[in-house]
């Protein structure tokens, strides 16, 4: 396998000098000349050893540091005169490998970094081999090797180099705006930005300006022009989330939108013509709701074009581990965390669970995990669940909508009538505040003093 060796060196001829060194068919040798570059190089790549002068510009101890609480998997070794050797003993207590003082031994240099090659085979095959998994396994920012995952993966490429518009279901959480992301950066076609609206998020009083804008003086607290989300996904996209929500007003001016490609702001008569591709999200059943009429069904028909139905987080468990790994690797490097591997106990638990809240959900209980998690491996302990699965009785099987009613209630007495912030039942349901309200109001729950 090729392996990387990385240099830095305020020298620009004894930066040529170690690169000839060690370059041949089996390692790319790259150089840098101040600490910065050092650490934007140990991100982009994966490097087997590091190289680094302790004369380099910028560079000090806290470096090395870093290097371990990010984990970047690098062997450093230092180069230094006589006068910094104190300095390149301290590197070593703060975990780099070896210290050579210049001039440089070429021979034993050359002898000591083939031994560290040597014993870093196995951890540089592991390494390769994550990333190759990782690759397999990814599309445009979405994990998954499900079946079902890799049919919504070809969906994808199937539409996006087309302009039509999409209708994405799916639960709350199973990551329909990630699905909407992967559709516009797959496009040739789209020049633009992606701008997303929760139409759920926005008061129905405001939606309408949101979405097309606004004149000055077009009301009360127009004080001055505001393009619209439209306007501003000119030759790109814009995600509607939660179109359930949209009021049937806004629906009608949305249609129009759609068939027409062109609208007015609010207090404006200049019509204003865009390129637009529409993809709207719901975790609703729309066809239920045509039915009910509080949802327009000619609008109804331009969304659903081109559906893509995202499946639960239960219906493809074997996501779950590969999910897991990535979710803990990211809050360990977020937080500072040095966590290296799950335990089987834990990853039991996590395969056991339902997940009503999804991949969302998942990433929730994963970074409080993370949190608490104070060695180098997760165990099961530190995998803990706010809610239970609804309860069910032998002799009634409950509906979904009594299901979700037993789910909310439990959040919303769990926190004492609290719904947003940090504790709420919000939070603990893996959905935003407003799609909570929204979801009461449907379900008949009684507020109750609920804030």
């Amino acid at each position: 396998m090729q392996r990387r060796i990385l240099i830095a060196d305020d020298q620009k001829e004894g930066r040529q000098q170690l690169r000839s060194l060690f370059a041949g068919d089996d390692i790319t040798v790259d150089v840098v000349d101040d600490a910065k570059s050092v650490l934007k190089a140990l991100q982009d790549q994966n490097y087997s050893v590091a190289l680094i002068d302790l004369a380099t510009p910028g560079f000090d101890l806290k470096m090395i540091e870093d290097v371990h609480k990010r984990n970047l998997p690098v062997t450093m070794m230092i180069l230094t005169d006589h006068k910094s050797i104190d300095k390149a003993v301290a590197a070593m207590r703060l975990g780099a490998y070896d210290f050579h003082t210049k001039p440089v031994d070429r021979q034993h240099l050359r002898l000591v970094v083939e031994r560290v090659l040597r014993e870093r085979r196995l951890q540089d095959e592991v390494v390769q081999l994550r990333e190759q998994l990782q690759h397999r396994y990814s599309f445009h920012n979405i994990i998954s090797k499900s079946p079902r995952m890799h049919a919504v993966f070809e969906l994808i490429c199937n539409v996006a180099q087309t302009s039509s518009t999409v209708l994405i279901e799916g639960e709350t959480g199973t990551g329909k705006e990630k699905v909407a992301e992967a559709i516009h950066q797959a496009s040739n076609v789209r020049t633009g930005s992606m701008i997303a609206v929760n139409c759920a998020a926005v008061p129905e009083t405001l939606l309408e300006s949101e979405l097309f804008g606004h004149e000055k003086g077009a009301f009360t607290s127009a004080v001055s022009q505001k393009k619209g989300r439209f306007e501003l996904a000119d030759g790109g996209t814009i995600f509607l989330d939660e179109i359930g929500e949209m009021p049937l007003e806004a629906q009608t001016k949305l249609l129009r939108v759609l068939q027409e490609k062109e609208f007015e702001r609010i207090g404006g008569t200049r019509t204003i013509k865009v390129n637009v591709r529409v993809i709207a999200a719901t975790n609703r059943d729309l066809d239920r709701h045509v039915r009910e009429k509080t949802f327009r069904s000619d609008l109804f028909y331009r969304l659903n074009v081109f559906p893509i139905s995202v499946p639960p987080l239960r219906e493809r468990r074997e996501d779950i581990p590969l999910l897991a790994r990535h979710f803990v690797r990211v809050f360990s490097d977020r937080l500072g965390k040095r966590i290296r591997s799950i335990h089987r106990g834990a990853h039991n638990r996590l395969q056991n669970y339902e997940w009503p809240g999804n991949v969302r959900e998942l990433a929730n209980i994963l970074e409080r995990a993370v949190i608490i998690c104070p060695g180098a491996v997760l165990q099961e302990e530190h995998v803990t669940f706010e809610r239970e699965p609804p309860e069910t009785t032998t002799n009634n099987f409950p509906t979904m909508e009594e299901a979700e009613r037993r789910l909310i209630q439990q959040a919303i007495d769990r926190t004492g009538g609290v719904l947003g912030g940090p504790n709420g039942a919000a939070r603990l349901l893996g959905m935003n505040r407003s799609t909570l309200w929204s979801r009461m109001r449907k379900l008949g729950i009684q507020q109750n003093g609920a804030v």
